[in-house]
């Protein structure tokens, strides 16, 4: 159980909704979240997304018609998804689903205020990182 602690709620469900894309959980505590796959794609816990240090976030766009198309258990503390973007290095523990659910309306305006910050528009195309990604493109 490494990385979970005692007061980690554990999820009771997980459903992918395509349609309304959306990540359904249920957790142990009672509390269901539906998280949006945008916001699942853009606080990716990857590398790829987070960089290697504060600061080296790496600002995600055009996701907003982003979808999960499938989902893989790791252990049993966490889930990988891979989006329709080709984006599946994000592995999403349980402690860290809770939080994205639980945050969601925060997260969202920090990631909108980011996008403002940067000039960029949430549905712009990402730049392709020639070259600027962790190697693990082959």
């Amino acid at each position: 159980m490494a990385g979970l602690t005692p007061q980690t709620p554990l999820p009771t469900s997980i459903t992918v909704h395509q349609q309304s894309r959306v990540l359904e959980v249920g957790f142990s505590d009672g509390k269901q979240f539906h998280i949006p796959f945008e916001l699942m794609r853009v606080y990716s816990p990857s590398a790829e997304v987070q960089g290697h240090g504060p600061g080296q976030e790496v600002l995600q766009t055009g996701k907003r018609n982003v979808d999960v198309v499938s989902l893989e258990p790791v252990g049993n503390y966490a889930v990988q998804p891979t989006f329709s973007d080709g984006h599946a290095t994000g592995i999403y523990s349980w402690d860290y689903l809770y939080f994205l659910g639980s945050q969601q309306g925060e997260l969202m305006q920090k990631y909108e205020a980011r996008l403002e910050q940067a000039g960029v528009e949430r549905d712009a195309p990402m730049a392709s990182a020639g070259g600027a990604a962790c190697g693990h493109h082959h």
